[in-house]
């Protein structure tokens, strides 16, 4: 499974060695309550069809018609505004009079999508300097961080696994959390040094290794763009890499298991070289309440609460496993997959 921004690069290469004309539109600036944020992409083809997303349709429905009409004409990128007035908002489908201005740029052979996939297969993560005045395209390596940039001379988007996630543990769970994850655009590995677990699991674009987890994590060398989630429930492989991960500058680290569980856990890292700001920042039990009760449902639970602390959301407190479920003064209780287990 490909994220958005893949698929429509991936679609744009095919399009170019086909021989199709074809135009790359990026979400630049918004104004107001725009449906798809900046960076968002579209790909259009000079037969009309389309990938990607820049708004919840109408505007891709008036790039597909122009096109159908004229054809793919343009030979320089072009910045274009829709939503200005009340109407034209209306029109195009944006809620309270949002505005999006996008960047439309024809593609050839010269525009460095082949380049930039064969990079982006590297797990590296590009900077792509469009020259808004002549189409230029140059590609570097971008930092962690840098978002994208316009000015009246250049465009500049970021691409590739802007994230990461590791995943400790190769089960049921995990397997419906890393394909949600992909779709994310995370660049996810799944750690089990268990052979039993390995065997068999697979799931496309994500990479299985079977170390230690604390060495993995070390080696991997968190930062803030990336995430653990320890869903072993074997304290020998999760504490030891929890301990790795809450020493790094991961911007979430949690772990599966009920609240007991996880007061337990807490007990037995601070025997280790941490201090309790440190543990402080261990997410657990893991997700947000959302009643979840299939290993699917669980995945959202989690990656809804690694999503808005990546965004820096602040969930209130009835949304959060352990406080919900102590308001709710449910009964005793043991759930394999943690999230809905209670004492």
């Amino acid at each position: 499974m490909d994220s958005i921004d893949l698929e429509v690069l991936k679609t744009c290469a095919q399009w170019i060695d086909a021989g199709r004309r074809c135009e790359l539109i990026t979400v630049i600036k918004t104004w107001g309550s725009s449906p798809r944020p900046e960076g968002a992409t579209l790909a259009i083809c000079d037969d009309g069809r389309v990938v990607g997303s820049v708004s919840g349709g109408c505007i891709e429905d008036d790039l597909i018609d122009r096109v159908r009409k004229h054809g793919i004409t343009r030979t320089k990128p072009e910045i274009v505004t829709y939503g200005i007035t009340a109407d034209e908002a209306h029109r195009f489908g944006l809620p309270c009079g949002g505005t999006i201005q996008l960047a439309i740029e024809p593609l050839s052979a010269s525009s460095g999508i082949a380049d930039m996939l064969e990079r982006l297969g590297r797990h590296q993560l590009v900077a792509r300097r469009l020259d808004l005045q002549t189409g230029a395209v140059m590609l570097s390596q971008a930092r962690p961080g840098m978002n994208l940039q316009v000015s009246e001379m250049a465009l500049t988007t970021i691409h590739g696994p802007r994230w990461r996630l590791l995943i400790i543990g190769a089960g049921q769970l995990s397997r419906f959390l890393a394909q949600i994850a992909v779709g994310m655009d995370y660049h996810v590995t799944v750690c089990d040094p268990r052979e039993e677990y390995r065997e068999g699991w697979h799931v496309e674009g994500v990479e299985v290794v079977h170390e230690m987890p604390d060495d993995l994590v070390i080696a991997m060398q968190l930062d803030t763009r990336s995430a653990v989630v320890a869903l072993t429930h074997d304290p020998k492989l999760d504490d030891l890499a929890l301990m790795e991960a809450l020493k790094s500058d991961a911007f979430y680290i949690g772990a599966i298991g009920s609240r007991s569980n996880n007061a337990k856990r807490r007990e037995r890292l601070m025997q280790f070289d941490l201090t309790q700001a440190q543990i402080s920042r261990l997410h657990g039990p893991i997700g947000i309440y959302i009643g979840s009760k299939t290993p699917s449902e669980i995945a959202i639970s989690i990656l809804a609460e690694l999503t808005a602390v990546k965004n820096g959301v602040s969930l209130p407190d009835e949304m959060r496993v352990e406080h919900a479920k102590s308001a709710m003064n449910v009964g005793n209780s043991e759930d394999v997959c943690g999230v809905r287990s209670v004492e």
